[in-house]
């Protein structure tokens, strides 16, 4: 689907759908096998922390970050203290509690892992590039004290709060409700502002510097996006299911939050950005977050909204256009042996 598509009659119930209220524990038969499958492919995705040597960065931190670009990280290492928190935060409150299918309850037990993974790396990262503790516990603040991150934790806590309160999800208006609030952290925090900061750190990769935040953003970034994946194939499953939900309020309301979510980002592009680095401009920055956001519109099944083109050429290398194939030799060199066969359709 390339446009937006309404369909304004729910339809007859006939089984168990993903949105239903309860907690279903049958793994046989298997009703969403794809999650299953992403849930292994994640476990074959596996890194450590350990692994991300940060040698030569204490060398780039030291004596070949210019001004700007020390400000730029600064702000950067800011954001990423609570990022990832704040992601766990609404997966274990808001998502693993609504989603009624065991197969994809597995996969986003193992998101959250991953997620604490993040928080690690994040943690480590701060520890070796701000070794004063004062400094650090200013990081930590950042959501508190700097407007441009504020703005942006202020975002995500408006779409965690939006279904706090949601116990069962009962109506067509609770569905909506949670469809918005997976869509904004499918889309907007993990789909835009965390490929926002990708996009800082692959920049100062293709300058020579920083090469070790540069690894372990690989494997974060392939995490983020199989985390993506898994988000759209939840939300196609429910337009399969009951696509009367996809109706004009709601493809205006994913509209509306995408919107908030680019000028959101660009506030945060103008204070990083504002010192002026070069090779990086605020425009450039904009266009970037448009083409990313119509990208995530595309991801939905919608129409593209902006227009605008990719003007970073090092972030072609990272394929933003395909979720799948982030960094397949990486990934490659992680296969883990599987033996045996699974069969979805037999009973216990």
């Amino acid at each position: 689907m390339t446009s937006d598509t309404i369909q304004p009659h729910p339809p007859a119930r006939s089984e168990t759908r993903i949105l239903d209220p309860g907690m279903d524990l049958t793994l046989r038969p298997m009703r969403y096998p794809v999650f299953y499958d992403m849930y292994r492919d994640a476990i074959k995705n596996t890194w450590t922390v350990e692994e991300v040597d940060f040698s030569t960065d204490l060398v780039d931190l030291s004596s070949r970050l210019m001004p700007a670009e020390t400000h730029l990280i600064h702000r950067l290492v800011a954001f990423f203290a609570t990022g990832d928190s704040i992601v766990s935060n609404n997966l274990v409150l808001n998502l693993y509690k609504h989603i009624n299918a065991p197969e994809a309850r597995m996969y986003l037990s193992r998101q959250l892992y991953e997620e604490a993974l993040h928080v690690q790396f994040y943690l480590t990262l701060l520890d070796t590039y701000i070794p004063d503790i004062r400094e650090r516990e200013k990081a930590f603040a950042a959501i508190h004290n700097i407007p441009s991150i504020k703005a942006k934790a202020d975002f995500c806590f408006k779409w965690i709060d939006s279904i706090q309160e949601l116990d069962r999800i009962e109506s067509a208006e609770d569905r909506r409700r949670f469809l918005l609030n997976l869509i904004c952290f499918a889309c907007c925090i993990e789909g835009l502002f965390f490929f926002a900061a990708f996009a800082y750190v692959y920049f100062l990769r293709s300058k020579g510097l920083l090469n070790g935040l540069a690894s372990g953003t690989n494997w974060v970034f392939r995490d983020e996006s199989m985390h993506m994946a898994f988000a759209f194939e939840v939300v196609e499953t429910v337009r399969r299911e009951e696509p009367y939900l996809f109706d004009e309020g709601l493809i205006g309301d994913i509209r509306n939050m995408i919107d908030e979510a680019v000028e959101c980002e660009m506030q945060f592009a103008v204070d990083i950005l504002g010192q002026g680095v070069p090779g990086m401009s605020i425009n450039d920055m904009r266009s970037y977050l448009e083409f990313v956001a119509d990208q995530r519109l595309g991801n939905l099944g919608l129409a593209p909204r902006y227009g605008s083109k990719n003007p970073f050429a090092f972030m072609e290398l990272q394929d933003v256009q395909e979720l799948s194939n982030f960094f397949e030799r990486r990934v490659s060199a992680y296969q883990v042996g599987v033996s045996g066969s699974v069969s979805f359709d037999e009973a216990f």
